[in-house]
Protein backbone atom coordinates (compact mmCIF):
# COMPACT_ATOMS: atom_id res chain seq x y z
CA UNK A 1 0.00 0.00 0.00
CA UNK A 2 1.30 3.70 -0.89
CA UNK A 3 1.60 6.11 1.83
CA UNK A 4 0.59 8.83 0.13
CA UNK A 5 -0.14 12.42 1.51
CA UNK A 6 -3.95 11.86 1.57
CA UNK A 7 -3.23 9.11 3.82
CA UNK A 8 -1.11 11.20 6.21
CA UNK A 9 -3.84 13.94 5.89
CA UNK A 10 -6.30 11.34 7.12
CA UNK A 11 -3.93 10.06 10.03
CA UNK A 12 -3.69 13.89 11.21
CA UNK A 13 -7.05 15.01 10.96
CA UNK A 14 -8.63 11.94 13.05
CA UNK A 15 -5.39 11.93 15.81
CA UNK A 16 -6.49 15.76 15.74
CA UNK A 17 -9.87 15.32 16.39
CA UNK A 18 -9.26 12.27 19.24
CA UNK A 19 -7.42 14.98 20.97
CA UNK A 20 -10.30 17.47 20.93
CA UNK A 21 -12.58 14.91 22.17
CA UNK A 22 -10.70 13.59 24.92
CA UNK A 23 -9.90 17.59 25.79
CA UNK A 24 -13.38 18.84 25.54
CA UNK A 25 -15.25 15.65 27.09
CA UNK A 26 -12.93 16.07 30.29
CA UNK A 27 -11.94 12.35 30.31
CA UNK A 28 -8.76 12.80 31.63
CA UNK A 29 -8.91 15.82 33.74
CA UNK A 30 -12.30 17.55 34.75
CA UNK A 31 -10.22 20.62 34.43
CA UNK A 32 -10.39 20.63 30.34
CA UNK A 33 -13.55 20.43 30.43
CA UNK A 34 -14.32 23.31 32.54
CA UNK A 35 -11.38 24.69 30.39
CA UNK A 36 -12.91 24.48 27.18
CA UNK A 37 -16.46 25.25 28.38
CA UNK A 38 -14.97 28.89 30.31
CA UNK A 39 -13.23 29.56 26.48
CA UNK A 40 -16.59 28.95 24.91
CA UNK A 41 -18.18 30.87 27.86
CA UNK A 42 -16.23 34.24 26.80
CA UNK A 43 -15.57 33.48 23.12
CA UNK A 44 -19.63 33.96 23.30
CA UNK A 45 -19.65 36.85 25.53
CA UNK A 46 -16.62 38.55 23.67
CA UNK A 47 -19.26 38.63 20.52
CA UNK A 48 -21.47 40.81 20.95
CA UNK A 49 -22.50 45.15 20.67
CA UNK A 50 -23.74 47.76 23.01
CA UNK A 51 -26.11 50.85 22.39
CA UNK A 52 -27.35 53.51 24.67
CA UNK A 53 -30.75 54.74 24.50
CA UNK A 54 -32.15 57.82 26.27
CA UNK A 55 -33.86 57.32 29.40
CA UNK A 56 -37.75 57.97 29.15
CA UNK A 57 -40.79 56.80 30.88
CA UNK A 58 -41.66 54.05 27.98
CA UNK A 59 -38.29 52.82 28.02
CA UNK A 60 -38.10 52.25 32.13
CA UNK A 61 -41.53 50.54 32.03
CA UNK A 62 -39.91 48.06 29.32
CA UNK A 63 -36.82 47.93 31.57
CA UNK A 64 -39.32 46.46 34.34
CA UNK A 65 -40.68 44.60 32.14
CA UNK A 66 -37.95 42.49 30.81
CA UNK A 67 -36.51 42.55 34.04
CA UNK A 68 -39.29 40.37 35.04
CA UNK A 69 -39.23 38.15 32.27
CA UNK A 70 -35.64 37.59 32.94
CA UNK A 71 -36.65 36.29 36.44
CA UNK A 72 -39.74 34.79 35.53
CA UNK A 73 -37.42 32.88 32.71
CA UNK A 74 -34.80 32.30 34.90
CA UNK A 75 -37.15 30.40 37.87
CA UNK A 76 -38.65 28.37 34.30
CA UNK A 77 -34.67 27.21 34.03
CA UNK A 78 -34.16 26.13 37.38
CA UNK A 79 -37.68 24.10 37.59
CA UNK A 80 -36.58 22.61 33.95
CA UNK A 81 -33.13 21.68 35.35
CA UNK A 82 -34.88 20.18 38.57
CA UNK A 83 -37.20 18.37 36.33
CA UNK A 84 -34.67 16.93 34.11
CA UNK A 85 -32.37 16.04 37.04
CA UNK A 86 -35.18 13.71 38.76
CA UNK A 87 -36.28 12.30 35.40
CA UNK A 88 -33.14 11.70 33.62
CA UNK A 89 -30.63 11.16 36.81
CA UNK A 90 -27.86 13.10 34.76
CA UNK A 91 -26.86 17.10 35.73
CA UNK A 92 -26.21 18.40 32.27
CA UNK A 93 -26.04 17.22 28.34
CA UNK A 94 -23.25 18.11 26.71
CA UNK A 95 -23.74 18.27 23.29
CA UNK A 96 -20.24 19.27 22.00
CA UNK A 97 -19.53 15.71 22.99
CA UNK A 98 -21.84 13.58 21.27
CA UNK A 99 -21.07 16.10 17.87
CA UNK A 100 -17.74 15.25 18.11
CA UNK A 101 -18.09 12.04 18.91
CA UNK A 102 -20.20 11.17 16.29
CA UNK A 103 -17.63 13.05 13.63
CA UNK A 104 -14.66 10.69 15.13
CA UNK A 105 -16.87 7.57 14.24
CA UNK A 106 -17.82 9.05 10.38
CA UNK A 107 -14.03 9.90 10.43
CA UNK A 108 -13.10 6.46 11.41
CA UNK A 109 -15.68 4.43 9.22
CA UNK A 110 -14.33 7.12 6.19
CA UNK A 111 -10.86 6.00 6.94
CA UNK A 112 -11.07 2.18 6.87
CA UNK A 113 -13.42 2.00 3.90
CA UNK A 114 -10.85 3.84 2.38
CA UNK A 115 -7.81 1.96 3.58
CA UNK A 116 -10.28 -1.16 2.90
CA UNK A 117 -10.66 -0.08 -0.93
CA UNK A 118 -6.74 1.08 -0.95
CA UNK A 119 -6.36 -2.96 -0.36
CA UNK A 120 -8.43 -4.13 -2.86
CA UNK A 121 -7.22 -2.10 -5.59
CA UNK A 122 -3.73 -3.15 -4.57
CA UNK A 123 -4.29 -6.92 -4.63
CA UNK A 124 -3.11 -8.97 -7.80
CA UNK A 125 -5.85 -10.02 -9.90
CA UNK A 126 -6.26 -13.45 -10.57
CA UNK A 127 -5.92 -15.07 -13.81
Amino acid sequence: MIDTVYHRVLRIVLLVTAFVLVFDSGFISPITKQFSDNAMQYLAQSVGASARVEVNELNALTAQLTERERDLADREARLRDIEARTFTGSEENDYSTYILSIILFILTVLILTNYALDWRRARPIPV
